[in-house]
């Protein structure tokens, strides 16, 4: 039978007798209060996984991780969005032309009495909608936060519906400033995004937005993803309606 060896006292120097035993009983409790360690990485707990595409979306972009105003930054993605239609449309018609040799191209937005250009509008509107609400709630997850400063889809998502209800809303009467001169985009095909009315919907949201009225500030406490889109709709359409009541005056 072999003697049986005790393992090596730690020397007068080392670590372990600088520690007295006091010392180490109010260590040891001190990391039973704050729960149990923290298992390493390994095969039974593996390394939290980054979302990159959801915060590539959650960010607009990037625009998120601006450390000045990242919600002013969305908003001005919104305005983007809303132009990007008519002159999306416009270089693919341009695209036909130049394979299509000497055809000519009539611009016709309304095809079988179906306005194009409302058609593509409302469908931006749900896409960033819904895939706002899946990459806001991935973000919130994997930021431990409940709204993130750095996620701003909520933001484009709001900027753009205040355009959206604010110019596609019909008014009883002529206005001067919209189509044949489209200005910088298309609502619809016959409401135009003029500066004017592209800085009022962004002033207007921005006030809604800081402001949060009833029921913005409520809507913020649905769970995931929703709170966070949902506060950001909430103002846009109060800022669609008053961009709305703009157009209606002839402002």
């Amino acid at each position: 039978m072999s003697a049986r060896t005790d393992p090596p006292s730690s020397s007068p120097g080392s670590p372990d007798t600088l520690i007295s035993a006091s010392d180490r009983s109010t260590v040891t409790a001190g990391a039973s209060a704050a729960g149990p360690a923290a298992k390493p990485f390994g095969p039974t707990n593996p390394p939290r996984r980054k979302p990159r595409i959801s915060l590539f979306i959650a960010t607009a972009c990037g625009l998120g991780y601006l450390p000045k105003a990242p919600g002013t930054w969305g908003s001005l993605a919104g305005l983007a969005v809303a132009v990007v239609p008519l002159w999306g449309l416009l270089a693919a018609l341009f695209v036909i032309a130049s394979f299509g040799g000497q055809q000519a191209i009539f611009l016709n937005f309304t095809p079988h009495g179906i306005d194009l250009i409302l058609a593509i509008q409302i469908g931006l509107a749900v896409l960033i909608g819904a895939v706002g609400v899946l990459a806001a709630r991935a973000a919130a997850k994997f930021w431990s936060a409940k709204d993130p400063q750095r996620v701003v889809i909520d933001e484009v998502s709001g900027q753009h519906l205040t355009l959206l209800l604010g110019c596609a809303l019909p008014i009883w009467r002529t206005i001067p400033v919209f189509p044949p001169n489209a200005g910088l985009g298309l609502i619809t095909s016959h409401s135009g995004l003029n500066w004017k009315y592209l800085l009022l919907g962004f002033i207007l949201f921005r006030v809604f937005d800081i402001w949060k009225p009833f029921p913005a500030r409520q809507a913020e406490s649905l769970p995931g993803g929703w709170g966070i889109m949902a506060d950001d709709w909430i103002a846009g359409i109060y800022a669609g309606l008053g961009l709305w009541i703009a157009r209606a005056l002839g402002l």
